[in-house]
């Protein structure tokens, strides 16, 4: 599985990320697990037309010491689907932005 992964996190890190993906992101089913919706604006030509697959998302998993993003794109509709597959580097660039913002919110420097 690829992934984009922080970690070395500190204790307080760890409970301020929890709480902010607590606060904004709905739980994946499991402790620890996160989907992230993804932008409409990011979304290749094939993810745009299957609208019944929407939204596609990213899983987040936390762990006391680290963060993995996985950067296969999901739907919460299908277990498969031609939508879904590995993020493209726009989709990859904008998700690593996307969490670089929620640690500089936190105060969180990597």
């Amino acid at each position: 599985m690829k992934q984009y992964v922080i970690d070395e996190l500190r204790p307080g890190d760890y409970e301020a990320i929890k709480d902010y993906l607590d606060t904004h992101y709905s739980l994946g089913g499991l402790s620890g697990i996160y989907w992230i919706p993804l932008k409409p604006e990011i979304l290749n030509d094939l993810q745009s037309q299957h609208r019944q697959c929407q939204p596609l998302y990213f899983t987040l998993e936390i762990h006391k010491d680290r963060l993995a993003c996985e950067l296969l794109i999901r739907t919460r509709e299908r277990v498969r689907c031609a939508c879904m597959g590995y993020a493209d580097e726009k989709q990859r660039n904008w998700l690593i932005q996307h969490i670089d913002a929620i640690f500089k919110e936190l105060g969180i420097h990597t």
